[in-house]
């Protein structure tokens, strides 16, 4: 079986253990994000997925990745308020922000310590603590 079609038949089960319907748009979508580890915006895949032919709306694009997002199957990282990418990396871990080129790059949760946490407002819980380090080229 080929790279695609293996991947594609990944893709397939993944949407259905998502309790997700495989239209041929959410397999367009996935086929991009579960290829491999990725940081991307709505605007590049729907860029990449026109590139490759595909006549795929925006709006089905913006709508698949929330409800991938809803179901577990991606992440959605606010980078700032006006922008989200979408991480096909599910496990909660931190991302370095380089604030030259938009570039989003995972932290190894084990390779940040975070002795405490400022006091949770009343009647809370911490569910997770999720960083973006916000870097720059020097010069």
């Amino acid at each position: 079986m080929s790279r695609d079609m293996s991947l594609r038949a990944d893709v397939e089960a993944t949407l259905r253990a998502h309790r997700l319907q495989p239209t041929p748009q959410r397999i367009e979508v996935a086929m991009l994000l579960l290829a491999g580890p990725c940081h991307v915006s709505a605007d590049q895949i729907l860029q990449s997925l026109r590139r490759a032919g595909s006549r795929i709306s925006k709006a089905t694009v913006y709508n698949t990745l929330k409800a991938f997002s809803r179901a577990g199957i991606i992440r959605e990282v606010a980078v700032d308020p006006n922008r989200l990418v979408y991480d096909s990396t599910t496990t909660r871990h931190h991302h370095f922000l380089d604030e030259d080129t938009g570039e989003l790059t995972d932290i190894d949760p084990a390779q940040v310590e975070l002795p405490r946490l400022p006091r949770l407002p009343e009647g809370t819980q911490a569910t997770s603590v999720e960083l973006i380090i916000r870097v720059r080229r020097r010069g």
